[in-house]
């Protein structure tokens, strides 16, 4: 199934039924009076996250969404049927916008999280609820209220406990096949990845779900490679481990590059907790990996782990450094933390 993370939806509440006039008319009656009932309510939209979807795939499909209509009141006192509600069902982590994108209506990041997106139109009031003791005999009803009708955007972010970043061919999509049951494609080339990847990761005991994003390159910010459009699946995430291709000429460039477009693209990422890893010390003899560690630990003020995603050395440790920095019980238990790192910011 192809992985959608935007779409753009119609949605139209229920128009109202119209209010009925009606008079009571039968043999030996003489004076029946009003007997006209009151419309139905027009159905509402609602969104509601879902557990077991990933992808909103479906709305590319399935543009226009739309409520029922109530029905008309009848005679006989008899009201009309309220219009059928009409529920979008959605991955847990999707948010919905106004049209312009802007204004945030609704952010679903529980499952069975709903939300109402557009109310549904009031029933008209049929002549029967005009009677009073001076007017026996009204003839005036209301008409059904309109229901809502807007575009909506829907943004999924998913929902990880930590995020991998780094360049293209940084290694990120092997180091989420060693650690989790994720199959992420793997080649040697650049952009292998081409849509966010999630899988759970068991470290000590301890479970947590790890997401990888495409890689980033200069200028991803301003659309150039596949920009940051996922960058937005991090937003959630507790901490990120940065990945450095060791067997690049100028580490350090390549850890400003990624910074950089992180700070360019905002949304607190460049805040968040960040483990440094310099990734295929496989490749890199002894004197390459301590000058190459230096190097970066000169720039982030903090520790750089060596690892190998390929032969699995130093993954262990990288997987417990993340794990210090998620809440390993309730949302207010405070997560450990390891060896205190000065943020590095590219300005």
């Amino acid at each position: 199934m192809k992985f959608l993370d935007q779409a753009k939806v119609f949605i139209k509440s229920g128009d109202g039924g119209n209010g009925c006039m009606s008079f009571r008319r039968e043999k030996f009656i003489e004076f029946g009076g009003p007997d006209g009932g009151n419309g139905g309510r027009g159905g509402h939209v609602y969104a509601e996250a879902a557990e077991g979807l990933n992808t909103l795939i479906d709305f590319r499909y399935k543009q226009h969404v739309k409520a029922g209509r109530g029905v008309h009141g009848m005679g006989k006192d008899r009201s009309g049927a309220n219009g059928k509600d009409t529920t979008l069902k959605v991955p847990v982590g999707t948010q919905f916008f106004d049209e312009a994108g802007e204004f945030l209506i609704g952010d679903l990041a529980k499952p069975g999280q709903r939300i109402l997106l557009a109310k549904g139109g009031d029933g008209g009031l049929g002549n029967t609820h005009f009677k009073s003791s001076t007017n026996r005999a009204p003839r005036r009803i209301t008409p059904g209220q309109p229901g809502q009708e807007m575009w909506i955007r829907m943004r999924l972010k998913l929902l990880a406990d930590a995020g991998l970043v780094g360049l293209p061919n940084a290694g990120k999509s092997t180091f989420l096949a060693s650690v989790t049951r994720a199959r992420p494609k793997i080649a040697d080339y650049p952009f292998t990845t081409l849509a966010p990847q999630l899988g759970v990761v068991s470290s000590d005991g301890r479970e947590f779900v790890l997401a990888d994003i495409p890689g980033l390159i200069e200028g991803a910010h301003e659309g150039t490679g596949l920009g940051d459009r996922f960058l937005g699946h991090i937003e959630r995430c507790g901490v990120l481990l940065h990945l450095v291709d060791g067997a690049v000429d100028d580490v350090v460039e390549s850890y400003k590059t990624v910074r950089a477009e992180l700070s360019a693209y905002g949304a607190g990422l460049t805040d968040k907790p960040e483990v440094v890893g310099l990734n295929k010390i496989d490749l890199l003899s002894d004197e390459e990996i301590a000058e190459r560690i230096a190097q970066l630990e000169a720039l982030v003020q903090g520790p750089v782990l060596p690892v190998s995603a390929a032969t699995g050395q130093g993954v262990s440790r990288s997987l417990r450094q993340l794990a210090a920095f998620i809440p390993s019980g309730t949302a207010d238990e405070v997560p450990a933390k390891i060896a205190p790192q000065k943020k590095w910011s590219p300005v």
